[in-house]
């Protein structure tokens, strides 16, 4: 199934995700779908709420569309700073944001805690373009979008290009 993802500012975006209570096959072909959609956005990673489903999964892949060989599938991710790790800030963009990117502070290295398709508990510690991408995602399981992060100064001129752009 092609799925469609959602952008900015539908308020499907906005909404905080519930836990996933089961792994069940129609899960399982969700996040098949959500990869897919994923990699033919040229993404790196992709939370259920982009694509209108408010749950707790996510798709990373960190190797990008042409490799594909590093797809993780998290069901109920949590995250937990590093202590003593400090920040890093590197320019985001995002799937439901098209067409712009943003320099957004985050924490160097992260704790994930998840399950995977098989009930399998994950437990690592992630630093580098991974724990960007985790953060970033897992925000997506909150409602808050990359640009919640940026400058008063940066997302009004992000919302007046957005305005322009939509004919308003």
């Amino acid at each position: 199934m092609s799925l469609t993802i959602l952008t900015y500012p539908d308020p499907r975006l906005k909404r905080v995700s519930q836990p996933v209570q089961a792994v069940t096959p129609e899960l399982r072909q969700l996040a098949a779908d959500m990869a897919e959609a994923m990699y033919r956005a040229d993404g790196i990673g992709l939370a259920a709420p982009q694509i209108g489903e408010a749950i707790r999964l996510i798709v990373v892949d960190v190797t990008g569309p042409e490799q594909r060989s590093g797809l993780m599938t998290l069901v109920n991710p949590r995250l937990t700073p590093v202590p003593g790790s400090g920040s890093v800030q590197t320019e985001e963009g995002c799937l439901s944001v098209p067409d712009y990117r943003s320099k957004v502070k985050r924490h160097a290295k992260v704790r994930l805690e998840a399950q995977d398709l098989d009930g399998n508990p994950v437990d690592m510690e992630c630093e580098g373009l991974l724990a960007v991408c985790l953060q970033h995602e897992v925000d997506h399981l909150e409602g808050t979008l990359f640009i919640d992060h940026i400058s008063h100064l940066k997302r009004s001129l992000f919302e007046d290009k957005l305005r322009k752009r939509m004919g308003r």
